[in-house]
């Protein structure tokens, strides 16, 4: 038990690590800009300056102390932000050096971080076909590795993914609008319609996480594919070009069309190939939504 708790440490400290300098030095900024806060809120009242907007005159203040004073604003920066992750069987699926939940759990904590660093909230939703694990949404540091120990070493009951059942307790459980990143490879159906519900309350980005051999293969034989999550097995001939052909075509369709069905709500979408460096991948995007939202 002693060397399991030390392990679990150890793994988690190297993901501080990892993803510390990435906040600091270049995601929060682009996640700051790209994520407004709720509105405007009364910060003070100081002595007006010329070129101050003639609007923000406090009349009342300026009568009192016989000389025009206005009042100064702040944007109520604080946001609730929520994590909502896939931890179904598929995501153990790696052909490299990491496994898509280990990628994922990464982005989990990047997102976390930039969150905090922005005094913002974080709350964790951890899915399979069911609800594995809820956290309430809070601040600091220590709060933040809670929520990524429970990512990493959440014990799932359940192999298959319900993308529905996150969306449906999301809705339940946060009535005011939150920034909600879905972080999943969306082996799933059917989600289109809670999306569309949820996505006109919340601020949602799906994140897909897929491993490149989920999206092409390479000719080597006679291989046998195993679904993660159903144990459905096929025996497939990757030396014959028609099924390499088929296969390339159908995983384009259904990325496509899981990018599709965020798009029509509005909402942000973004594809991560753990193969790649999805640092960068990530950057890109939010300074892409930074601009949008400007």
């Amino acid at each position: 038990m002693e060397q399991k708790t030390r392990d679990i440490l150890k793994k988690i400290r190297l993901i501080d690590i990892k993803t510390a300098k990435v906040v600091n030095s270049v995601l929060s900024g682009a996640y700051h800009s790209s994520y407004k806060g709720q509105g405007i809120e009364f910060d003070e009242v100081k002595e007006y300056s010329p070129g101050d907007d003639i609007r923000t005159i406090d009349w009342n203040v300026t009568a009192r102390m016989n000389a025009p004073y206005s009042k100064r604003f702040k944007e109520e920066r604080e946001l609730l932000t929520m994590i909502l992750f896939d931890a179904s069987a598929s995501n153990q699926f790696g052909s490299g050096s990491m496994q898509k939940g280990e990628v994922a759990a990464e982005i989990a904590a990047i997102l976390a971080f930039s969150a905090i660093k922005n005094n913002d909230k974080v709350g964790l939703v951890i899915f399979s076909d069911q609800i594995e694990k809820y956290i309430p949404p809070d601040k600091g540091r220590e709060h933040v590795l809670r929520v990524i120990r429970e990512i990493l070493f959440c014990n799932v009951q359940n192999k298959a993914t319900d993308i529905n059942c996150a969306l449906d307790f999301l809705n339940k459980v946060q009535y005011k609008k939150t920034v909600t990143f879905l972080i999943s490879d969306f082996f799933a159906s059917d989600f289109a319609s809670l999306l569309k519900i949820s996505a006109a309350k919340h601020d949602i980005t799906g994140i897909r996480i897929y491993d490149p051999l989920e999206k092409e293969l390479q000719a080597c034989g006679f291989l046998e594919l195993e679904d993660a999550e159903s144990g459905e097995k096929m025996l497939v001939n990757t030396n014959d070009p028609a099924f390499l052909k088929n296969y390339r075509r159908q995983a384009e369709a259904a990325a496509a069309a899981k990018a599709g069905i965020f798009k029509r709500t509005g909402s942000s979408f973004l594809n991560i190939d753990v193969s790649r460096d999805y640092i960068s991948d990530l950057i890109v995007h939010y300074k892409k939504l930074s601009h949008q939202r400007r």
